[in-house]
């Protein structure tokens, strides 16, 4: 954080607000899980999600989460009976084939590879964009120097932070996150933390 702060004051008085950076991992199973999960989460409410994702696991019982020839060999009917739309049910079939065929690579070598590979590669499956890889890189993998510049809630903090009249594009957000390498992650982390009540920074700017 020392580092992050030396290299540009106004994040500097952002992270004294904030306090000691708590950023969290979320455990993972596999990347075929993870994905899986976030197919199934996007555009939901976390709790309509949960349970839907609830009733997606439990068509594999006594399985604690499905393989991909699994979801491959299950009806689209049934999945649909679960709550998944069309669109996410393709999304789950195509995750599974281009798990099988290892377009999506497994945990031991996707921690080999690096950021850009790996939204090369996961982002071929349909329905994943380059957003839901970064969350995985940084919640999931715990990759230090990912910065989601598109995110709503990224750009929004920085404008907050930063003191911008308004909200940033993305390539204003990656420009100026130049100065935060390698320590982007972080960075992201706290720019998320100002849209919380408290972490408004009071006199940014330049």
């Amino acid at each position: 954080m020392r580092v992050l702060a030396r290299a540009d004051p106004p994040l500097a008085r952002l992270i004294k607000k904030v306090g000691p950076c708590r950023l969290e991992l979320d455990a993972i199973q596999s990347p075929f899980a993870s994905l899986a999960e976030a197919i199934v989460y996007q555009q939901l409410t976390g709790r309509a999600a949960a349970t839907i994702h609830g009733r997606f696991v439990a068509l594999f019982r006594p399985r604690r989460f499905p393989s991909p020839d699994d979801v491959l060999g299950q009806t689209d009917e049934a999945l649909r009976g679960a709550g998944l739309s069309r669109a996410k049910v393709a999304a789950l079939k195509d995750l599974a084939a281009r798990t099988k065929d290892g377009t999506v690579p497994p945990l031991r070598e996707l921690r080999r590879m690096h950021e850009d590979e790996i939204v090369d590669r996961l982002t071929r499956v349909r329905g994943v964009g380059r957003w839901t890889v970064e969350m995985l890189l940084i919640f999931r993998l715990g990759r230090p120097d990912v910065l989601p510049a598109g995110d709503y809630g990224i750009r929004k903090g920085f404008r907050l932070a930063f003191g911008t009249r308004a909200l940033p594009t993305p390539r204003q957000v990656l420009r100026r996150g130049e100065r935060w390498r390698p320590h982007r992650t972080v960075a992201s982390w706290y720019l998320w933390r100002a849209l919380e009540p408290g972490g408004r920074v009071d006199g940014a700017g330049e």
